[in-house]
């Protein structure tokens, strides 16, 4: 499915080379998770820049639409091909800093390569002193690879060997439930794919992801601004150990009680699930003085989902045998169906259910799009994109669909289509783009409806000597339900859908210069369904939102910058308190349905970055948090939370590279008697060693250790304290 959308430029400048750069950042609070997966998505892709079309030059961090057409235009100039990104700056298209910070997400690709194959493989496994404990074959591992033939044919793969992954769920008659085997030793090859892409045509077969437009029809690129197909290798991992016992009480009590309830071992690696098919497209087709774009794409691939998603249609009926929809919270068929444990021996001997999993191998996704557009100039389109796609159930025996919350419509059959367009003159630059989707989601009797319903994004830019501010308008309707949706939107979510129920505008600026940069931007948006009535003059009014923020960074010496950021965030702008929630999602009141939080959080954050030459970038970041937290605090005050970073890159050699990492946590400081017992307080190191072992071929080393200080039970009974990893990659270049 889609990942979640966020802004470009991103909160900071972003100068990194590689993925342990990023780490930095989000660790210290730089960047939010969602800039952090779309900068790793962007930095495993990269950006070609003799190919790129202005789109997908925007999406690299810390351009301006003034600064992408500038490349264009020196692209042009030199007729099509820029053999060496330097000179982009003795051309004075983009500043020296900016070309470093483009750097490590931007491939150059120019010269036919004949049958020499050329790319590079990863191998990457981790491990933990617990393990040992564990009956575990082997630790975790992965591969990743990517090559290329002659000038314009890629293909890569993504490879794992997971341990925590449970067996394909299967249905079992005797208990009219589902049953899958324990975790153990799996191989997977989630990802696989072939490319051929020229100036004029794009062909990709296998693993790939694709976007267009404003991202509302149809998006899963991971990109702030997309237009076309993306290969998709992509693996993921959590720097937190795992529980290893995820099992509850059935036939046979839970063995996830007491010590191994709190047991923790490294992580297997992830991927998210993209498209997997085939994908064709012609860049430009020409047409009086401008061009024609056409896409087309299908997919079948099947979808794993967490188990608490799903129900069971055949259960779900009323009295009378008629179905039901699960959004009857009261009845328990209608709950998620239990899945059991596979005994060892016979299947009929008693057994456990297995809890807080993810099912593998549940649906199949047929999935057909198509994108035709009309281009007068790079700067000035229309467009239409539609796509149809339908789950099938891949368990015989059972009738599952999913629960009102997760991200696939219930009906199994969605999809969406639309149009965008691009006026674009001098320094302003208009985006917009309708859409209205599809699905076969029941009424619930309530002020949901389903079969689909409007959505509409208006985004406005003017930028000028590195100057940039942007305006964003939307809606997206109470029906507007596409789990391929991907446009501008904020967190909130409704039965699982980001850009549904919401209305709201954003005004983001940005300004740098050599001596210092500002980036500020205020969001007030609505959801449509909190409109209820109010005892004055007996109208109705929406639940008003509002995330704001201001960062500046200065620079005080040449070796020396200063940076402040602030940022408030408010979850209703009329209801707020201390007597409120901010980090709870919601609340369960008398009746059992949910109440979202109406809280506030104030983020003060100061950091001094010190860099006296090339070898040496020393940071240090103090972060403080007001926020509202009525269940701790009693309404009586604000929950304080605290955290510090020091963080330090060194580079003795040209191939050579340690950083390292130290984090204070603590989330107890503002609570009533300075309790620690319920929320964190830790102390998290990180060594990192990167080197290189020949000419092309490099090794990583890491050492993480997490010290848990506060007294929660699950601090006390945790085992281990501290958590301690060791990582170790391989990287070889062709």
């Amino acid at each position: 499915m889609a990942a979640v959308a966020h802004a470009t430029p991103y909160e900071t400048f972003v100068d990194i080379e590689d993925q342990a750069d990023l780490d930095d950042l989000l660790a210290a609070g730089d960047i939010t998770t969602d800039t952090y997966d779309e900068l790793l998505e962007l930095l495993a892709n990269g950006v070609d820049l003799n190919s790129a079309d202005r789109a997908q030059l925007y999406a690299l961090p810390n351009l301006t639409y003034e600064d992408v057409d500038a490349i264009i235009a020196y692209r042009d100039a030199q007729k099509g091909v820029i053999r060496d990104p330097a000179g982009l700056v003795s051309a004075g298209a983009i500043t020296e800093g900016k070309l470093l910070g483009i750097a490590a997400f931007i491939v150059v690709r120019a010269g036919a390569a004949g049958l020499r194959l050329r790319g590079v493989a990863q191998a990457m496994t981790r491990y933990a002193p617990s393990d040992g404990d564990s009956d575990y074959e082997m630790p975790p591992f992965a591969s990743r690879g990517r090559f290329g033939l002659f000038k314009h044919l890629r293909f890569g793969y993504a490879a794992t060997v997971s341990r925590l992954q449970i067996g394909d769920p299967v249905f079992d008659p005797n208990r009219d439930a589902l049953i899958a085997a324990r975790p153990g030793t799996q191989f997977h090859l989630p990802k696989l794919y072939v490319q051929y892409e020229t100036d004029d045509v794009s062909l990709i077969a296998g693993s790939y992801r694709a976007g267009f437009g404003q991202r509302l029809v149809f998006d899963n690129t991971g990109r702030y601004t997309s237009n076309g197909f993306v290969p998709d290798d992509q693996l993921f991992f959590s720097t937190d150990l795992a529980t290893q016992c995820r099992e509850s009480g059935a036939e046979l009590p839970s063995p996830c009680v007491g010590a191994p309830r709190y047991r923790y071992v490294t992580p297997d690696w992830r991927w998210s699930q993209g498209l997997f098919g085939v994908g064709a497209g012609l860049h430009k087709v020409p047409v009086g003085t401008g061009w024609l774009q056409v896409y087309g794409w299908g997919s079948s691939s099947r979808r794993s989902v967490y188990q608490y998603e799903l129900y069971d249609k055949r259960k779900c009926v009323d009295s009378a045998g008629r179905p039901k929809t699960p959004y009857d919270d009261m009845d328990p068929n209608c709950a998620a169906p239990p899945v059991f444990v596979r005994p060892d021996g016979d299947l009929l001997e008693p057994t456990t259910r297995h809890a807080y999993q993810t099912l593998p191998n549940v649906f199949r996704e047929n999935l057909a799009g198509v994108n035709v557009g009309y281009f007068a100039d790079r700067r000035n389109s229309v467009g239409l994109t539609g796509y149809y796609a339908q789950e099938s159930n891949l368990l015989d025996g059972v009738d599952l669909d999913t629960q009102e919350w997760s991200r696939i419509p219930i009906g199994g059959v969605f999809g969406a289509g639309g149009a965008n367009l691009a006026v674009g003159r001098g320094p302003i630059d208009v985006f917009a783009e309708f859409a209205y989707t599809y699905d076969k989601s029941p009424d619930p009797d309530g002020p949901i409806e389903g079969g689909g319903g409007p959505g509409a994004i208006l985004r406005i830019t003017h930028t000028h000597k590195r100057q940039e501010i942007e305006g964003v308008f939307r809606y997206y309707g109470i029906d507007h339900e596409n789990p391929y949706s991907r446009p501008i939107s904020q967190s909130d979510e409704l039965d699982g859908s980001r850009a549904r129920d919401e209305v709201g505008g954003r005004v983001r600026y940005t300004q740098s210069d050599k001596l210092y940069s500002v980036r500020a931007a205020v969001d007030v948006w609505s959801p449509l369904t909190t409109m209820r009535d109010e005892s004055i003059l007996g109208k109705k009014r929406a639940q008003l939102k509002l995330d704001t923020y201001v960062r500046t960074d200065v620079r005080t010496s040449h070796e020396t910058w200063a940076g402040l950021w602030l940022r408030y965030q408010d979850k209703d702008l009329q209801e707020g308190g201390k007597d409120e929630c901010f980090e709870v999602s919601t609340e369960e009141n008398e009746v059992g349905e949910t109440i979202p939080c109406q809280g506030r959080q104030l983020t003060s954050t100061a950091r001094v970055s010190y860099r006296p030459n090339r070898l040496l970038n020393l940071s240090a970041m103090l972060e403080h948090q007001l926020l509202d937290d009525e269940a701790l605090t009693m309404g009586k005050k604000f929950r304080q939370d605290w955290g510090a970073w020091l963080i330090a890159l060194w580079h003795p050699q040209p191939r050579m590279r340690v950083r390292g990492r130290v984090r204070y946590l603590d989330e107890s400081s503002g609570l009533l008697g300075g309790d620690d017992a319920n929320l964190e307080t830790s102390l998290s190191t990180v060594l990192d060693v990167a080197f290189g072992l020949r000419e092309k071929d490099a090794i990583r080393v890491r050492a993480d250790a997490k010290f848990y200080l506060d007294d929660r039970t699950s601090t006390d009974d945790r085992e281990p304290n501290p958590d301690f990893q060791l990582w170790l990659a391989y990287e070889a270049k062709l």
